[in-house]
């Protein structure tokens, strides 16, 4: 069915109206409370559900991977509390959502990546109801959608905490780090609590040297390709000839499949270099002894017959994210590559996802670093202020700013130009600017909602640096999203190993000078990949990109994005001005659309029309005469 969530689960209260809740769902009864109800519904297609039960106590895990029974009774056994139970669930990696019942509280989250989310709402009978998708959720209580938080989704990026508000009213999500704890009902009564969130993640202190942390960071790579993928027969990854999935090449062939089958899209830059180094990569693997039983299949996927961004648009309708998600326009090249790698037999899919917003490193990070080493910082900001063409006062001002979380949050959006691109980036993130086609009562609820998040937003960590690195990481988990509803769609399972807790654990654990340099690309996964792939491989300091496949795609696409805005249904909402969108879908060219990306925009429209066309009108039940 088109829009329908494919693969999601419920959590449900123990009461009739739960039950009753449950009756409205299609999915299946996974897990039930120890009075027979219905605990857990899912309908599932890719992730495994491990559950045990002692007593009155339960742990339910929902992951890629299938947890044995002895491991689950480790984690259970002896966890008094949520704290007890976190403390054990270190030890696995952190792929899964978490539903446990101790002491007669009901404990649910996330991932720390954010990768893996809850949502809650107030059901009118059954009260509070959970689930890692907020349309099941908003179907459940007939929500209706959030003008707000639409407008807000206009933008290429929201930060932290504003990332957090649901797109339809009614429904809240649980902030990643943070779980929501569902007490049980007061004694002899039948009332019970709302629900309260409880942090349990907390970032590592950065104490760890470079060789430390690369065998650390090693180890949690190994670990999340294994749980993904370990012990099947037939997988593929997509090898782009970057870094990063390179490096998940050759941790998936470490886990001995009979066959790995590596796709590489084509650049249609003549100078782009990936092709060269997905080659390199293919014959280095292939040459190995120790991968003799591992069938290696390379495709090269022409560059001829790859789509440009913004085309089939309407296939968007297929998939309904949790929001607008501005990767929307390349969902026809990531179906192109997916459904190529389904065609090759593969049972599970690689991506190298994650791998830029954790190991490149941010300047922003640079603040952190003034305060306790300064002349090391100034090294290496000095390095990087070449390399970017930063001016030297501003960079100066930058490094010197003392401005607070809210203070920042509060103007991180205007109506000024975009800024340059010699801008330093030394703040708490990036100040964006309103687009020119957005309507006045756009720009009002933007506004709006950035000052009213900054009158109680605390930052995810106390330095700058570190809050922007895992918000960065966090908003790539949320993109990732896409990637795996289009596998759904066509039958493959798609993952990201780069967005375990685990891996982001071992990244910020290592001191922070060691971690990201100017001289150095990615020096951390360099060395953590070390004796796994090749030097000659991680020798690669270069990265493309696919800038002009986004600007011939707006000048080919043109007549689709035009029909796109006939009949807006932003432009209903009064969120943006079709007339004048209809007139750059005839412009692609135009500077207006070199200063500013039109991608958050379009994923809000099509989002729109999948959204209102989610769920099909209940049908009238007739009876049949006797």
């Amino acid at each position: 069915m088109p829009g329908h969530p494919r693969d999601y689960f419920v959590v449900l209260p123990d009461s009739a109206a739960g039950a009753a809740v449950a009756g409205q769902l299609p999915g299946t009864p996974v897990v039930a409370h120890a009075s027979g109800r219905p605990w857990v519904i899912a309908r599932l297609l890719v992730r495994e559900v491990s559950h045990l039960r002692r007593g009155d106590d339960a742990l339910v895990l929902i992951g890629p991977d299938r947890v044995p029974e002895a491991v689950l009774a480790g984690l259970l056994e002896g966890a008094r509390d949520r704290a007890g139970l976190e403390r054990r669930l270190a030890r696995l990696p952190g792929l899964h959502h978490v539903i446990a019942r101790l002491s007669g509280e009901t404990w649910i989250r996330g991932t720390a990546t954010g990768l893996r989310r809850i949502y809650h709402a107030r059901h009118p009978e059954a009260g509070t109801i959970t689930s890692d998708r907020p349309a099941v959720l908003a179907r459940l209580i007939d929500a209706p959608l959030d003008d707000g938080a639409l407008a807000l989704r206009m933008l290429d990026f929201l930060p932290h905490p504003l990332s957090r508000r649901v797109v339809w009213r009614g429904v809240y999500e649980t902030g990643a780090g943070y779980g929501l704890a569902l007490p049980a009902a007061t004694p002899g009564t039948t009332a019970v609590p709302g629900p309260t969130e409880h942090r349990w993640w907390e970032p590592p202190p950065a104490e760890l040297s470079l060789a430390e942390g690369a065998r650390r960071l090693g180890d949690a790579v190994a670990a999340s390709v294994r749980a993904h993928v370990g012990g099947l027969d037939r997988i593929s990854c997509e090898l782009s000839g970057g870094l990063d999935s390179t490096a998940l090449t050759f941790a998936a062939r470490a886990t001995g499949p009979a066959e790995l089958s590596l796709l590489t899209v084509a650049a249609r830059d003549r100078y782009s270099e990936d092709e060269t180094w997905a080659r390199r990569a293919v014959e280095a693997a292939g040459g190995s002894t120790s991968t003799a039983s591992t069938a290696l299949d390379h495709q090269i996927i022409p560059a001829d017959d790859t789509p440009y961004f913004y085309a089939d648009l309407a296939s968007c309708a297929d998939e309904l994210n949790d929001e607008p998600l501005p990767v929307a326009p390349g969902r026809a090249r990531a179906h192109l590559l997916l459904g190529r790698a389904h065609a090759t037999g593969s049972r599970y899919h690689l991506t190298g996802y994650g791998g830029d917003e954790l190991f490149l490193g941010l300047p922003h990070a640079y603040q952190d670093l003034f305060h306790g080493n300064p002349f090391t910082a100034w090294s290496h900001l000095g390095g990087l202020r070449h390399q970017l063409g930063w001016p030297l006062l501003p960079t100066v001002r930058g490094l010197l700013n003392r401005s607070t979380f809210p203070r920042w949050l509060a103007g991180a959006v205007t109506a000024e130009p975009q800024p340059v691109a010699r801008t330093p980036l030394l703040s708490w993130g990036v100040r964006q600017s309103l687009r020119p086609w957005f309507t006045d009562h756009a720009n009002t609820l933007i506004t709006e909602e950035f000052r009213a998040a900054a009158e109680h937003a605390e930052p995810i960590d106390p330095w700058r640096g570190r809050h922007v690195d895992i918000d960065a990481v966090r908003m790539g988990a949320r993109h990732f999203q896409a990637m795996e509803d289009i596998g759904m769609t066509i039958g493959l399972p798609v993952a990201a190993p780069f967005y375990d807790d685990r891996v982001l654990e071992a990244t910020l654990a290592v001191r922070l000078p060691e971690r990201i340099s100017p001289w150095r690309y990615k020096p951390l996964l360099v060395e953590a990949m070390r004796g796994v792939v090749p030097d000659t491989l991680l020798a690669r300091t270069t990265k493309d990109h696919m800038s002009s496949d986004e600007y011939q795609g707006l000048r080919e696409h043109g007549p689709e994005l035009a029909a796109l805005w006939t009949g807006s249904r932003l432009a209903e909402r009064g969120l943006v001005d079709s007339r004048r969108l209809l007139r750059l879908a005839a412009e692609p060219f135009s500077p207006v659309l070199v200063e500013h990306s039109i991608s958050s925009t379009v994923a809000g429209e099509t989002w729109l029309r999948t959204a209102e066309d989610a769920w099909p009108a209940p049908r009238t039940r007739t009876t049949s005469p006797i």
